[in-house]
């Protein structure tokens, strides 16, 4: 595991760079968090719980949900999107109306699939956990780009463009490649730049 960030109260660990890439949230309030679910074994679990105890498991969509009943079995409780497909087993289905502490809520960001779904950790420096909303580009950033198996890219782009008026420093995706990805400080003001430019 890669410690990529820590700040305050709280602490973002890289688990496995995937596809999907994996995240370790270890927050103070919240426990240990993990951003999509990496394959099960003794050994990643005993290695999580070195940081935090294992409280939830986050799935930003469907492509990030393997062996959930051994996550289950070990203590964590399972967070999709309610519109999300494809996810039986979840524990709470989750949305905007919903908090998992005071600064750490849900924000709707459907197109990639059906239910995708941003984690916020809303006090500064701010992050967002975008799962395959975006992925870096040439630049290593994140960006807006269409796949073939888009639910919807018009619904993505009106979610992202959204994300203009939210305050983060911090931006984590799917897609983690060693040395190339980007995710801040500073991602706030890429993703505008990569916006107007779509729009110019």
């Amino acid at each position: 595991m890669e410690r990529l960030l820590e700040c305050h109260d709280r602490a973002v660990w890289l688990v496995d760079p995937g596809p999907p890439a994996v995240y370790y949230l270890v927050d103070r309030a919240a426990g240990g968090v993990l951003i999509n679910a990496p394959a099960f074994t003794p050994d990643t679990c005993r290695d999580l719980r070195r940081h935090a105890d294992l409280r939830f498991v986050f799935l930003p969509s469907r492509i990030g949900a393997r062996d959930l009943a051994a996550w289950r079995a070990a203590g964590a409780r399972v967070l999709v999107s309610a519109q999300e497909d494809g996810v039986a087993d979840a524990d709470l289905k989750v949305g905007p109306q919903h908090k998992l502490t005071r600064t750490i809520d849900f924000v709707p960001l459907p197109g990639r699939t059906r239910g995708t779904c941003c984690l916020r950790l809303k006090n500064q420096p701010g992050v967002l956990f975008l799962g395959p909303a975006l992925a870096p580009g040439a630049s290593g950033w994140p960006e807006l780009t269409a796949a073939s198996d888009d639910y919807s890219f018009e619904s993505r782009v009106m979610g992202v463009v959204a994300l203009k008026g939210q305050a983060f420093e911090y931006l984590f995706t799917d897609t983690f490649v060693p040395e190339h990805t980007r995710f801040g400080p500073g991602a706030a003001a890429a993703l505008h730049a990569h916006i107007d430019q779509l729009f110019a």
